[in-house]
């Protein structure tokens, strides 16, 4: 197992660093609070229509869930389909689900257009069935999503599913072959250098520590205080995530931050990776409690999952690696005696619901609750309130949804009910 904390994905960039700004503008038309692929994408997005934008990074540019996660660019949400049209009608979902494909259209779009070596592949995601009435309600959500949305999945029998991946363990797949493969840590360090060669301001190592609304000449403005100075602003973009501090208590009670983990193998031979991965996919299982994996480009097995449900730390990276390795080698017995390499871990959004949530909370603009589809959906949601700020009609079919809080236990900084959680997604994996 790996000594220490050690996020693969870091080590493979040698991009030069984003030159930050070297002073706060006294003034801008937009504060971004948080320099993760949302605040990144709305401040890149900005700056194209010519809106004055500066980003108040705390730490470095992706150094939250930006860079940690396992770089799955994914279509749908988290909810499978026929429950979320039974919680918000077709009408909605159908629109949810096309914000989902462009979202990973637009990934594309901004890579071949800022020229981002990141290793972006069309390489299609594969969920597998853990259980047999996981493998029939997989027949129902592709028969229902072709019928409504246009968009078609393929299902793979357990006969068939050798074709996809190398375990015996599923009782069948869904594939959809719209998703996509990413080095995150490549792509949103891109993405800074885009959003900085169109005019926004970026500015890491700037921990915001106030954000109070203010008046000027009788506009109303917010007075952003950092840990730097501070900045007088139009509009505030709340794009903080799992990270968000007691700043701004309001949106900070309706997060639920979550940890998950990842442990990266030694390169494995090519006939190896081949049969462990045919198809080079995107790979997730069924479970409440999940696993997620897929082959790096150089490839190495990386292998994720809510090993730990608190948010990171030296000692929950440390046993989450090893709770890892023995799932690992239960979907592929042919990796017992890989060496891991790498561990890391971070900390993701949830909200109650499970739901991305958008639009404005005390004035100021947000966008959370990405819930693992974040390097897709973050993309897509800062651009979209980039376009609501330049005026653009509000077109976020999450935006109207109602956004439940936490309870206490469970929300962003009262992180002592998440154990409790986890057990919970245990036991419905148990009975379900």
């Amino acid at each position: 197992m790996p000594a220490q904390e050690q996020n693969y994905w870091l080590e493979t960039i040698n991009a030069p660093s984003v030159e930050a700004a070297p002073d706060l503008p006294e003034n801008v038309d937009v504060a971004i609070v948080g320099g993760g692929f949302c605040g990144l994408s709305a401040a890149r997005a900005l700056a194209k229509r010519g809106v004055r934008a500066a980003v108040l990074e705390a730490e470095t540019f992706g150094w939250g869930a930006s860079c940690r996660n396992g770089g799955m660019v994914l279509t749908g949400m988290k909810l499978p389909v026929p429950k979320l049209i039974k919680r918000y009608g077709r009408p909605t979902v159908r629109k949810m689900y096309a914000a989902s494909i462009e979202a990973v259209d637009l990934v594309e779009q901004i890579v071949r257009e800022e020229n981002i070596e990141c290793n972006f592949s069309r390489c299609g995601h594969l969920e597998v069935a853990c259980k047999p009435s996981h493998f029939n309600g997989f027949e129902e959500s592709a028969a229902l999503i072709e019928r409504e949305f246009r968009h078609q999945l393929r299902i793979v029998p357990q006969g068939h599913l050798r074709s996809e991946i190398g375990s015996h363990i599923y009782f069948g797949g869904m594939v959809d072959e719209t998703s996509a493969g990413v080095n995150p840590a490549r792509y949103v360090t891109g993405l800074a250098h885009a959003a900085e060669r169109a005019g926004a301001w970026l500015h890491d190592h700037t921990r915001v520590e106030e954000i109070t609304a203010e008046s000027q000449n009788g506009a109303r403005k917010f007075r952003v205080r950092t840990s730097r100075g501070s900045i007088a602003a139009r509009e505030v973009i709340l794009a903080s995530g799992a990270y968000t501090t007691e700043t701004t208590p309001a949106l900070r009670k309706k997060i639920i931050p979550i940890g998950s983990y990842i442990i990266a193998t030694e390169v494995l031979p090519a006939d190896l990776a081949h049969e462990l991965s045919p198809r080079n996919r995107m790979i997730y299982d069924s479970k409440h409690f999940l696993y997620y994996y897929r082959l790096t480009p150089d490839n190495r097995m990386l292998f994720g999952g809510r090993a730990a449900f608190f948010p990171a730390t030296e000692s929950t990276v440390r046993q989450s690696a090893e709770i890892l390795r023995r799932g690992m080698i239960t979907v592929y017995p042919q990796l017992c005696d890989t060496k891991i390499e790498y561990g890391w871990g971070g900390t993701l959004d949830f909200t109650l619901d499970v739901m991305p949530h958008a639009g404005k909370m005390d004035e100021m603009y947000f966008a959370v609750g990405f819930a693992g589809h974040g390097v897709a959906a973050a993309t897509w949601f800062g651009t979209k309130l980039a376009e609501m700020i330049s005026g653009n009609i509000n077109s976020i079919p999450f935006a109207e949804l109602p956004f439940p809080a936490a309870p206490i236990g469970l929300r962003s900084g009262r992180t002592w009910a998440l154990p409790l959680a986890g057990l919970w997604y245990r036991i419905l994996d148990f009975f379900t």
